[in-house]
């Protein structure tokens, strides 16, 4: 679930940095806490993040939470504990970080690909515009996981009528 909530993270155009495990939390009482992520946004705002089931969450991990929650808010961060992806959302991050390396993106067919969506229409509608969807696909969806372009990716599995527009993320 950690995984995941990384991938989502690693996909999110507004994030530009993620630390692990950053630190601990250390009460006066003895109790500590190392939450699960540091997020750094675009805009320079800072997000605490802890990942847990909401079926798995005891009282007392409630309570190392709202510990949590309020320490970040003295020093003006924001706190968020999340649980497992949308598995719709799960799957279709999944599919499209494997595309995620630079080496996958083709300029020419970027620009392409841009300017076919620049109104939304169907997928495979602007893949073939474009050219062969074997040559072609591989850069849509690199440009769908830098969130060039975008897609609800929440609802549906990707598939060839998946609307797809210009964006700045999912």
């Amino acid at each position: 679930m950690e995984r995941d909530q990384l991938m989502a993270l690693d996909a999110d155009p507004d994030v530009v940095g993620v630390l692990s495990q950053p630190f601990w939390f250390h009460w006066p009482d003895g109790s500590r806490h190392a939450p699960d992520y540091f997020v750094r946004h675009r805009d320079g705002s800072a997000v605490v993040v802890d990942v847990r089931e909401d079926e798995r969450i005891s009282v007392g991990d409630q309570k190392v939470f709202d510990r949590s929650a309020a320490a970040c808010a003295m020093v003006g961060w924001d706190y968020r504990r999340v649980g497992a992806l949308n598995p719709v959302l799960r799957a279709n991050l999944r599919w499209l970080s494997g595309y995620r390396h630079p080496r996958v993106l083709r300029v020419g067919l970027a620009e392409q690909l841009t300017e076919v969506f620049t109104r939304a229409r169907p997928l495979m509608a602007g893949v073939r515009a474009v050219g062969t969807p074997l040559v072609v696909l591989p850069v849509l969806f690199h440009l769908l996981w830098q969130g060039c372009l975008a897609a609800d990716l929440r609802d549906a599995p990707l598939g060839d009528d998946t609307l797809i527009g210009l964006g700045a993320g999912w």
